[in-house]
């Protein structure tokens, strides 16, 4: 188990730097739209690709970041059933759900993604916009993203596993939408207080 946590921990940091370092992506994808919105309306030009690239900017960002999403435990989850639950019977229905949902369902897009990118790459398909951008990339970002989720899966796997059986203490407790937003009216009230 100490091995696989080491790779878990591995997968961990891979996703939470690329996490971290996507979300500028979002800024980039303001400052491009805006710039495009003033150049449009001051000087009557515009292009499709600066359309597209807001395209592929927040694509990115929310492609690239969803792994790291998965392992801060951000994900949407109907936590009102999830909730009612004990904590134990909350970690194996996480687990069922990796196993059983996440998994399959990412390993199956990265099957069908592999051979829809290469085919993409390799006849250099273009937008059939006029002036449009490459393709391929934003086809790349897809199999990259369902590829960072299917690690980070692997990771969350191993590591509710280990919780399940006492090795690691668990890294994400849960706390109901009441109790988190009392925590959070206890964090305002002491930084106004300061």
């Amino acid at each position: 188990m100490k091995n696989l946590l080491a790779v878990s921990a591995g997968i961990d940091r891979i996703n939470e730097i690329i996490g971290k370092a996507v979300s500028w992506l979002i800024l980039v994808a303001v400052i491009v739209s805006a710039v495009n919105a003033v150049v449009r309306k001051v000087f009557s030009v515009s292009s499709n690709s600066w359309l597209e690239l807001q395209w592929y900017l927040f694509g990115a960002a929310f492609l690239l970041a969803a792994a790291y999403t998965l392992k801060q435990n951000e994900h949407i989850r109907i936590d009102i059933v999830y909730g009612a639950f004990p904590r134990r019977v909350q970690h194996w229905i996480d687990l069922f759900g990796h196993v059983v949902f996440l998994m399959p369902f990412a390993l199956l897009m990265i099957y069908y993604l592999v051979p829809y990118v290469s085919r993409s790459f390799l006849s250099g398909e273009v937008s059939t916009n006029s002036g449009g951008l490459t393709i391929w990339p934003a086809k790349a970002l897809l199999l990259a993203g369902f590829f960072l989720l299917a690690l980070q899966g692997v990771s969350e796997i191993i590591k509710k596993i280990a919780v399940m059986r006492g090795v690691i203490p668990d890294p994400t407790p849960f706390i109901s939408a009441h109790e988190a937003a009392e925590l959070e009216g206890k964090a305002l009230v002491e930084e106004i207080s300061k």
